[in-house]
């Protein structure tokens, strides 16, 4: 009863040892031969590969946003902290300093030597969140280094508005308010 198939035929002589051996061996060829085959010509394995391969790469672009983001988050935080560390208060200001912030008209309310610096380029106004901040020149150029759009006015000392300017040769006088 334990005989296979093959050993029977042997047995009765339906078959010589030789078709056994070349029957074994074509058998054997074929599994292996098999899945070689199968991987290469089945359509469902290669779709769920191509679906996971292009998951790994939505999972990836993903994580690269997520960590963009996180990245963004943190600079405005860390900016934040900075320029409510080094902020210069305005109380008592007496002189309104008019500037603009895109295309709308701003005033905020100085005392007359923090607008005198300001005009001079040693502080700095800057945007913080809805409101503005008065800070020194050196955190200024700190905050314009990691985000530029957050400075409304630095005025850099020796900087020169252009040299075709029509009335270069008219002085304004310090004390003009506009």
């Amino acid at each position: 009863m334990g005989n296979s198939l093959q050993e029977q035929l042997l047995k009765a002589g339906l078959v010589d040892e030789q078709k056994l051996k070349q029957a074994r061996s074509d058998k054997r060829k074929k599994v292996k031969a098999a899945p070689k085959r199968a991987a290469g010509a089945d359509p469902a394995r290669e779709q769920a590969r191509q679906a996971q391969a292009e998951k790994a790469r939505r999972d990836r672009e993903l994580n690269r946003q997520r960590q963009e983001a996180a990245q963004r988050r943190a600079l405005d935080n860390e900016l934040r902290e900075l320029i409510h560390a080094h902020r210069l208060s305005r109380d008592g200001g007496e002189v309104a300093f008019n500037f603009t912030d895109g295309t709308t008209l701003k005033r905020l309310y100085l005392r007359r030597e923090q607008q005198q610096q300001v005009v001079a380029g040693t502080l700095a106004i800057v945007r913080q969140d809805t409101f503005y901040e008065l800070i020194p020149a050196a955190v200024a150029e700190r905050v314009a280094a990691r985000q530029p759009e957050r400075i409304v006015v630095f005025n850099k000392p020796g900087a020169d508005t252009g040299g075709d300017d029509d009335y270069a040769e008219f002085k304004v006088p310090d004390d003009l308010m506009w």
